[in-house]
C-alpha cells in the first residue's frame, strides 16, 4: 500500500528542491541562501548541487514543474515572493497534478491495483485565500520597490505621507488592504520606508480605495502622492480623473464623486483627488488594476 503523499515526498518534493536550489545558485544564491529560502539544511543543498538527490524524469519534464520552478525562484531572487507564497505555489500545484493528472499518475504506476478502482480521486482544494493575499503583498513589495528605486519620488509625497496599496478581490474592511505600515515620508529628499507590507495598516488609501470599488471602480491598487493641478492635468491626459469634497466623510465623497463622474464598473484605472480643507492636506490618489501598476503610473510622472 503505497498513499499519494508518499509520492509526492518521494519523487516530487526531492525532484522539485533540487531544481529550486539549482535556479537559485544560478541567480547568485549562496549555498546558505538557497538552505534559508527553501527551509532546508546547507547540507541538502550540498547533495542537491552535486547530484546526490535523485530526480524524477517525469516531474522534471512537465512544463508546469519548470514552470513554477522558474517563477518562485525569480520572486525569491527579486523578493515579490516570501517562502509562505512559495510554498503556496507548490501546494497549488501539488493539488492539481493529484487530481487525475501527473502526481495521481505516477501514484497508479506505484499502485497498479488503482487503476482498475472505478473511482475518482479528489483532494482537498489549496487555501485560496493564503495564496491571494501572497500574491496582493507580492504586488505591494513591486510597487514599493518601482517606487523607492525612482529618483525624484520623495517630491511626490504629501506631508501626511505616501502609501503603497492592494486589496484582495472581495475586499470589505481595511484589514483586507495590504499597505506599508506608517506610510512612507521624505526625509531629506530620500524615501524612509518603515516597514514590510502587511495587511491591515492603512486608512486613509485604503479607505478611498475600498470607497472607489464599492462605488463600482475594479482597481485593486492604489498610491497617494503630493496634489500639483500639474500632476492632475498630466494624470487627466490617460486615465479618468475625479475630484471629491474633503469636507465630507471620505466614503461619502468617493461614492458621489464617482457617481457624479458615471464611471461605474468601466474603469479599472483612476485618478481621484481633493484641493483640501481646513486642516486636510489636499492629496492625488492613483487607483489601478494592481498596487504595481499604480506605482508605474505614478513613476511615469517623474
Amino acid at each position: 500500500m503505497k498513499f499519494i503523499e508518499e509520492v509526492v515526498v518521494d519523487e516530487f518534493l526531492p525532484t522539485v528542491r533540487s531544481m529550486l536550489a539549482e535556479d537559485l545558485r544560478d541567480r547568485g544564491f549562496t549555498q546558505r541562501e538557497v538552505a534559508d529560502a527553501l527551509g532546508i539544511s546547507q547540507s541538502a543543498v550540498s547533495k542537491y548541487a552535486h547530484g546526490d538527490v535523485a530526480r524524477h524524469e517525469r516531474v522534471v519534464a512537465d512544463e508546469r514543474v519548470s514552470d513554477l520552478v522558474e517563477r518562485v525562484g525569480k520572486g525569491l531572487a527579486a523578493g515579490d515572493v516570501s517562502p509562505v507564497a512559495a510554498l503556496v505555489e507548490i501546494e497549488v500545484l501539488i493539488r492539481q497534478l493529484e487530481d487525475g493528472d501527473l502526481l495521481a499518475d505516477l501514484h497508479e504506476e506505484a499502485m497498479p491495483a488503482l487503476a482498475d478502482a472505478d473511482v475518482e480521486f479528489s483532494v482537498h482544494d489549496p487555501d485560496s485565500g493564503l495564496r491571494e493575499r501572497e500574491r496582493v503583498l507580492g504586488s505591494v513589495r513591486r510597487g514599493l520597490r518601482t517606487l523607492t528605486n525612482a529618483s525624484g519620488f520623495a517630491a511626490l509625497i504629501p506631508n501626511v505621507g505616501s502609501n503603497v496599496a492592494e486589496c484582495i478581490e472581495d475586499a470589505r474592511t481595511i484589514d483586507d488592504v495590504a499597505a506599508v505600515p506608517g506610510r512612507l515620508v521624505d526625509v531629506k529628499g530620500q524615501t524612509m520606508v518603515p516597514g514590510v507590507p502587511e495587511f491591515g495598516v492603512s486608512e486613509y488609501v485604503a479607505t478611498v480605495l475600498l470607497a472607489a470599488r464599492a462605488a463600482g471602480v475594479t482597481a485593486r491598487g492604489a498610491v497617494n502622492v503630493r496634489y500639483d493641478p500639474e500632476t492632475v492635468e498630466r494624470l487627466a491626459e490617460s486615465y479618468p480623473t475625479v475630484e471629491f469634497d474633503p469636507e465630507r466623510p471620505t466614503r461619502e465623497a468617493v461614492a458621489a464623486a464617482i457617481d457624479d463622474a458615471n464611471l461605474g464598473g468601466d474603469s479599472d484605472a483612476l485618478v481621484l483627488y481633493q484641493t483640501g480643507a481646513v486642516g486636510v492636506e489636499p492629496i492625488v490618489y492613483v487607483l489601478a488594476p494592481t498596487a504595481a501598476d499604480a506605482a508605474r503610473v505614478v513613476r511615469g510622472l517623474l
